[in-house]
């Protein structure tokens, strides 16, 4: 059933209030995805803030809990919570979310504990604070799209997404900053902005969108959330070791956790096709502009999600020690150096949207992708020891890229989908993409870790040798799994200081610990492997850009009118079909 919101403001609505609404859930949007990604360059000094040692046997969980738990509740909930948002208010989600959100960040800032405890702790928060994130953008592009003409929305959602995009750039940044001044302030930052954005959007934000009142999809929301967690799960620990594999692929607990996952999955499918409330409205799926738009989102995610990484470790592992900046100093270094694919993402994401809005989202999605996929080659090519200006370009190239996608994409998805299921349709898009960069992450720490087993250990014992260190220690570093070597290179750490230890670096003479432990010993030795490792990654992501470019050249053309939107409510509520429609 059909219901208008009622509110609680009786003045008529100003001119001026969709831009106040795209003020407010674009600060929202950005809060919520720097917080993706500001533990990412801070994690060394939160670790020695909690004193904890992330690469001691057996801390590794807390290492990857801390990164991938925000991003798996976050695209578990958003879903549910944007159809919740139809049902009760959209408005209304969105604030709580920024109550649960704000709360969270104030909890992790006053963390009491140490060591595994005070790790637990964060986790922990770390989870909240993405339950709050997850109603921001669940709700968030459903709010926009309700206060927006269909012939503006390009620009307001370009804009939206865009700060969210890039909010993940910002993220590595801020938490580079603040953390070498306190960790602490990696958390409290968020609080102010939290308490703002709280009180703003009560005082100001009305309820435009239709509520429809129906039952909530206990079993759909139970056995999506089992499965999709489990599958994350199970991907998280995929890329870690498992016995005398390097990576824990072919575990049974993995294989478990996939297994049972997907049958999850299969089952809550089945029962969204059956019940007469669904949480996932899969006849959304028989829009062409929606179904093509999800699928190059997701394609997307799944191009650049484990790119952020591969590029620091490039740049924390090899390139800034090899231009003299010490290990301890390129945490930060790495996020100032991607600047320009924050800058391209912010430059083309609102040029782009209000273009648009003008000529359709397929030529400018499409051409988008289809420089992702040159932006992948390029990088390919460039040698590990690369010129900076060049790197530089390509980032460029590759954020501008990016920014030219997704905001046509966002618009036309939002464009068309029924103004009464705008929360659920906006909440699917986004777990598509959440999940996607979760799953990126899980693929290319894979084909690296593949790249490096073939020649890494090798290499590694050999140079350690002939560097003075005893037989015995340096075939058992050169057997540890290459994640740890990863890890060690990501979290800023002398990777070599680190692996071998202060007590047996003791023994060796100064000559050979001061080259061990110097700028160019690990760069020179992991540079080959490493290569061979990021290329294949490069490779998948070319594919997985071009796949995504087929999807949006699929999605049809373009109606300015705006009027689908209005045939496709009235369809629906007078039927169970959804019609086949371009965008």
């Amino acid at each position: 059933m059909s219901v208008s919101a009622p509110s609680r403001f009786s003045t008529p609505l100003s001119p001026r209030y969709k831009w106040l609404v795209l003020t407010n859930t674009t600060i929202g949007v950005l809060l919520a995805t720097i917080d993706s990604s500001i533990m990412l360059i801070a994690m060394p000094d939160i670790f020695r803030g909690i004193k904890l040692n992330p690469l001691a046997p057996g801390n590794t969980f807390y290492l990857l809990w801390m990164i991938l738990g925000f991003l798996i509740v976050s695209s578990v909930l958003v879903v549910s919570l944007g159809r919740l948002g139809d049902m009760f208010g959209r408005v209304k989600m969105y604030n709580l979310g920024f109550v649960i959100y704000t709360l969270a960040s104030l909890v992790l800032t006053v963390d009491p504990l140490t060591g595994p405890t005070g790790a637990i702790w964060l986790i922990v928060g770390r989870i909240f604070q993405g339950i709050g994130a997850a109603f921001l953008i669940a709700n968030s592009a459903a709010i926009l799209t309700d206060a927006f003409p269909s012939n503006q929305r390009g620009l307001a959602l370009g804009i939206n997404n865009i700060a969210g995009i890039s909010g993940s750039f910002i993220g590595l940044i801020l938490g580079g900053v603040l953390g070498a001044i306190d960790w602490r302030l990696v958390f409290l930052v968020s609080v102010p902005f939290g308490v703002l954005g709280t009180v703003w959007s009560y005082l100001n934000l009305r309820e435009l969108g239709e509520r429809h009142r129906a039952k909530i999809d206990w079993a759909g929301n139970a056995t999506f959330a089992i499965g999709l967690i489990l599958i994350m799960v199970g991907i998280t620990y995929g890329i870690e070791p498992s016995g005398h594999s390097t990576t824990g692929w072919t575990s049974v607990p993995v294989l478990l956790e996939l297994g049972v996952g997907l049958a999850s999955v299969i089952a809550f499918l089945f029962i969204e096709a059956n019940v007469a409330d669904p949480m996932f409205r899969l006849p959304l799926f028989k829009i062409r502009a929606f179904s093509s738009g999800t699928l190059a989102t997701f394609l997307a995610a799944i191009g650049r999600g484990g790119l952020m990484f591969m590029l620091i470790i490039w740049l924390q592992g090899i390139w800034l020690p090899e231009h003299g900046y010490s290990f301890a100093r390129t945490p930060l270094w790495a996020g100032i150096l991607m600047l320009p694919l924050t800058l391209g993402f912010l430059l083309a994401g609102p040029i782009s949207g209000y273009l648009s809005d003008q000529f359709g989202a397929r030529y400018l999605a499409t051409g988008g992708m289809v420089a992702a996929a040159i932006s992948f080659v390029l990088l390919m090519l460039l040698p590990v020891n690369f010129n900076y200006l060049a790197f530089a370009l390509i980032l460029l190239l590759f954020g501008t890229s990016m920014g030219a996608f997704a905001s046509p994409n966002r618009a036309a998805i939002m464009n068309s989908l029924p103004a009464r299921d705008r929360g659920a349709g906006g909440g699917m898009n986004a777990t598509f993409q959440s999940s996607a960069q979760v799953l990126s992450i899980g693929i290319f720490f894979t084909l690296m870790i593949i790249g490096l087993s073939s020649t890494l250990s090798v290499t590694l014992t050999h140079g350690l040798i002939s560097h003075g260190v005893p037989s015995a220690v340096a075939h058992k570093i050169g057997a540890l799994p290459p994640v740890s070597v990863l890890f060690a290179a990501f979290l800023g750490y002398n990777p070599i200081k680190t692996l071998v230890g202060s007590k047996v670096l003791a023994h060796v003479s100064p000559t050979n610990r001061a080259t061990l432990t110097g700028h160019s010993f690990f760069p020179h030795l992991i540079s080959a492997p490493f290569h061979s490792g990021i290329a294949t990654a490069f490779i998948f992501s070319a594919v997985a850009s071009l796949v995504a470019a087929a999807a949006s050249w699929s999605r049809g053309a373009h109606s300015v009118s705006g009027t689908h939107d209005l045939e496709l409510r009235d369809l629906l509520e007078s039927s169970d079909a959804t019609p086949n429609v371009s965008d």
